[in-house]
């Protein structure tokens, strides 16, 4: 009986061991995606030409421009964009691709009423010829009733 609850007992710490957040290797470009998530804002392009959008309706765009005519559809203009503090998590593969997930202060206009709203955001990224560019990003309106926004998150 000890050795089979040794054995559980390892199996866990193993377990839990694996699934630990890599944020720390790959300094430098863990620094660039950084710099260019505070750098976007309205009409800023970070796109490669292959990106796929999935829009808070489940909408999916295959193009920039059928990104930005979903969002002609449903009248909404982007004032602002500004990630929150302590809500990025960068992991970087192989030093060219980067799986970003961030919770952003977003301010727009639906119908001509403004909105500022919190979303929680995926996005992939892919260094090609010395340059990032986004080639997938989906984004969902965060219930703060639900799921409170805490600015000091830890994986």
């Amino acid at each position: 009986m000890k050795s089979l609850s040794t054995l559980i007992l390892l199996l866990v710490v193993a377990l839990g061991a694996s699934a630990q957040i890599d944020t720390s290797s790959y300094a430098k470009e863990r620094q660039e995606i950084r710099q260019l998530l505070r750098s976007q804002g309205p009409g800023t392009n970070l796109d490669c030409t292959d990106m796929i959008a999935v829009g808070p309706k489940g909408d999916i765009s295959f193009t920039r421009q059928q990104w930005i005519e979903a969002q002609k559809n449903e009248k909404l203009v982007f004032k602002s964009v500004s990630p929150v503090p302590g809500n990025e998590f960068i992991r970087i593969y192989d030093g060219t691709t980067a799986v970003v997930n961030l919770l952003i202060n977003v301010n727009i206009v639906v119908n001509g009423s403004d909105l500022n709203i919190k979303v929680r955001r995926l996005e992939v990224y892919h260094k090609t010829s010395g340059n990032w560019c986004r080639v997938a990003g989906q984004g969902t309106q965060v219930d703060e009733a639900l799921f409170p926004v805490s600015t000091n998150n830890k994986p």
